[in-house]
């Protein structure tokens, strides 16, 4: 019989934790590589859903307060500027994560393959097994 060392982790995360980690495990287990800054900017959309783009660059950025859009769930200062949102969405884009719609007002949201579940109680589970070929099963 084999021997298999079980690790065994629980513990309670916020919103904004529990959805970021599922965005990290996702990019993890599709070998993406995308900065801090723009696994933040896709949690800040995935918890707020289906967002104009103009107003997501607000919500994403240390914008003036009146150009806030209070009718998002969420804001977060993760970038300066709305153009550096832009530019984090359009790279995040290329690789797939997003997806936009719209000629004016263009809608953005983050890609249906993801899964990523950001509304309601959360239980996300997680199984992997490695097998050491080494040892005689």
């Amino acid at each position: 019989m084999a021997v298999v060392n079980k690790v065994q982790k629980a513990g309670y995360m916020d919103l904004w934790d529990i959805v970021k980690f599922q965005i990290n495990l996702y990019c993890n287990l599709n070998n993406i590589i995308i900065s801090d800054s723009d696994v933040e900017c896709l949690t800040l959309l995935a918890i707020n859903g289906e967002t104009e783009l103009t107003a997501f660059c607000n919500a994403a950025c240390e914008a003036d307060e009146r150009n806030r859009d209070h009718t998002l769930s969420y804001e977060r200062e993760i970038f300066k500027t709305p153009q550096s949102v832009r530019n984090s969405i359009n790279k995040i884009e290329n690789i797939g994560l997003i997806s936009k719609r719209g000629k004016s007002k263009k809608k953005i949201s983050v890609g249906n393959e993801l899964k990523i579940q950001s509304a309601g109680n959360i239980y996300v589970e997680i199984k992997f097994i490695r097998k050491d070929e080494s040892q005689k099963t």
